[in-house]
Parts: C-alpha cells; sequence; structure tokens
C-alpha cells in the first residue's frame, strides 16, 4: 500500500502541476488532499478545476471553509481575493468536501486537528514562531482519535511524530506556500526555510510503514511574479525563498 499525501495547496498551480510529474515515478496506489486548496494569491480557479479533473479523496482545510461562511468583507486578502475568481462548478466543488474522512480503520484524514481545522496538531506558536508541540500537547489534541495512523496539514511544516499511544502523525507539508504569517492564537510566522513544494509518500509492507518526504524543484520565481501582480509581495517573497518576509 502506498499512499501519497498532499496538502495546502493554496491556488499554486505550477507547484501542483511539479507534484503531479513527480507523482508519476512514485506510483502510488492512493492520493489524498487535505485541503486548503486554492484560497491565494496565485491561480485559485486553475488550480480548483485541476482538483476537480483528479478526483482525489480531498478533505475541507479551514480556506475551504472560510470562502464560504462569512461575507466578503470581512474575509481576510487571501480569501476575499480568491472567491471571486472561482466558477459556480469550483465554489459547489468546495462546499461539498468533507471536515474529516477515515481512508480505512486504520487511517484518518483531518486538516487541522481531528475537530478543528483551524488549530494546529503538530505545532504550538511561542512568541513570534510556530514549532514544535510537546508530546502530551499533541496528544492532547487528538481529542480521543484512536487511528493508528493520522495525516495533517495547516501547518505548512513537515513533521512525522509518533506519540506514547503508539500512533504515529505525519503532516505532509505544503505544496503552494511554503512560509506565511497568521494572527491566530496570536501574530506568528511559520517558514519551512525553502521554496520547494512538499507533499509526502507513505508506504507499508507487510505490518510496517514507513515514510518519505518529496521537496519538489518548480519555476517558484513565476509564482512569485503573479502573487506580486496580484498586489501579494508578501506571497512573493515566501514563495521565492522559504522565509517569510520581504526579499532582499
Amino acid at each position: 500500500m502506498r499512499i501519497a499525501v498532499i496538502s495546502d495547496i493554496h491556488g499554486n498551480l505550477l507547484a501542483l502541476e511539479a507534484v503531479l510529474e513527480d507523482l508519476k515515478a512514485q506510483a502510488p496506489d492512493v492520493i489524498v488532499n487535505l485541503g486548503d486548496c486554492v484560497s491565494g494569491a496565485l491561480w485559485p480557479e486553475e488550480t480548483a478545476q485541476l482538483l476537480i479533473d483528479k478526483n482525489w479523496l480531498t478533505i475541507r482545510g479551514n480556506h475551504d471553509r472560510q470562502l464560504f461562511d462569512r461575507p466578503l468583507e470581512k474575509m481576510g486578502a487571501s480569501d476575499a481575493f480568491t472567491l471571486p475568481l472561482l466558477s459556480e462548478t469550483s465554489r459547489e466543488w468546495l462546499q461539498t468536501l468533507p471536515a474529516t474522512e477515515r481512508l480505512c480503520e486504520e487511517i484518518f484524514l483531518c486538516h487541522g486537528t481531528p475537530t478543528r481545522d483551524n488549530v494546529y496538531l503538530t505545532e504550538k506558536v511561542v512568541g513570534p514562531k510556530g514549532h514544535m508541540a510537546s508530546e502530551a500537547e499533541t496528544r492532547e489534541k487528538l481529542e480521543g482519535e484512536s487511528a493508528s495512523l493520522i495525516f495533517c496539514g495547516h501547518t505548512h511544516i513537515p513533521r512525522l511524530i509518533r506519540v506514547s499511544t503508539g500512533q504515529t502523525i505525519l503532516n505532509a507539508g505544503s505544496v503552494g506556500l511554503p512560509s506565511y504569517d497568521d494572527d491566530h492564537p496570536n501574530h506568528h510566522v511559520m517558514e519551512s526555510g525553502s521554496p520547494h513544494a512538499r507533499y509526502a509518500i507513505a508506504t507499508k509492507t507487510g505490518g510496517r510503514w514507513d515514510f518519505t518526504e518529496r521537496m519538489i524543484e518548480y519555476d517558484w520565481d513565476r509564482a512569485a511574479m503573479q502573487a506580486s501582480e496580484n498586489g501579494r509581495d508578501d506571497w512573493a517573497a515566501s514563495l521565492k525563498n522559504g522565509f517569510f518576509g520581504p526579499l532582499s
């Protein structure tokens, strides 16, 4: 059994296309998408249409939800840019996505935590940055979920964590946005440190799971240029260097 786990594309069509090309060589049996599909400053409609065509098992991310649970004037900049560009077909698809899913009895899929799509499972915010949460904190945020393997996203930081219950948590990182800032629960940044598109492969051989992080080069200069043209120099910097902050 070989599963490709992708998450947090954020409308970065170029990064997604590079991942798709890499997946040809990886030849997974199943591909799952853990949400935050289109919101951002790049190519939301084109990304949505590609994902609709692929028909992967896809979980709703917090930004997928936020596109429809508040008026446009109360949205953040990324969501407000995205919504007007989406076709009715894309809107309907996003609104039908489940909050969580079980791939099988052994594997649980979520975007943030098992019960909250806007809370980090594998990270905690300390001061101005996100850091890996403690084992106890991570276990507490599982809130009783008993699956032996949990796939999550939301943080944009790849992690593989095994807690004392014997459960393994795989955070695949972000396909399309390597760094960002957020004000929940307080202002902080999340940074992967390079501009590569990231996803993960989980492989079961016999009774053993092995995990591989894939870090894929793509034309991030073009993606950064698109973000700048759409008025988001902050995204341009993140896309180009993987850290949050102005380009030097």
